[in-house]
């Protein structure tokens, strides 16, 4: 059981650092109102977990440790999606809910065909 904790503990540390990085570096090259940080992040995220999900279809060494570490762990630290509600409802506060619709389904639709794409490149 402790073992599980550490996989997703070091995986949850791994993302969270990944997505601090990735989000700076978006945010000082893109001044917009389009939170396109966080969508970019949840967009490869959600690539990356449907990756994991077709391999660990084909392997059986993603099965726990590796799924903890990797899916639990580094996904759930890199994804943002706590943000990305925060953002759309400081979007609708700023009076800009065009964005903040186009944002939402968007993120939510290609979000989806990119964790089939993640899965079907693993076949």
């Amino acid at each position: 059981m402790l073992r599980a904790f550490l996989m997703v503990g070091i995986g949850g540390f791994a993302g969270s650092v990944s997505r601090y990085g990735v989000s700076y570096l978006i945010n000082k090259s893109v001044d917009h109102p389009f939170p396109f940080a966080t969508f970019i992040i949840n967009i490869v995220g959600c690539f990356i977990i449907g990756l994991l999900f077709g391999l660990g279809q084909r392997n059986q060494w993603l099965e726990s440790q590796g799924w903890l570490l990797l899916a639990t762990g580094f996904c759930g630290g890199f994804t943002t999606f706590s943000a990305f509600a925060l953002e759309n409802v400081k979007l609708i506060r700023e009076q800009q809910s065009t964005i903040g619709l186009i944002y939402t389904i968007s993120s939510v639709v290609i979000g989806i065909l990119v964790c089939r794409m993640g899965i079907w490149l693993t076949r």
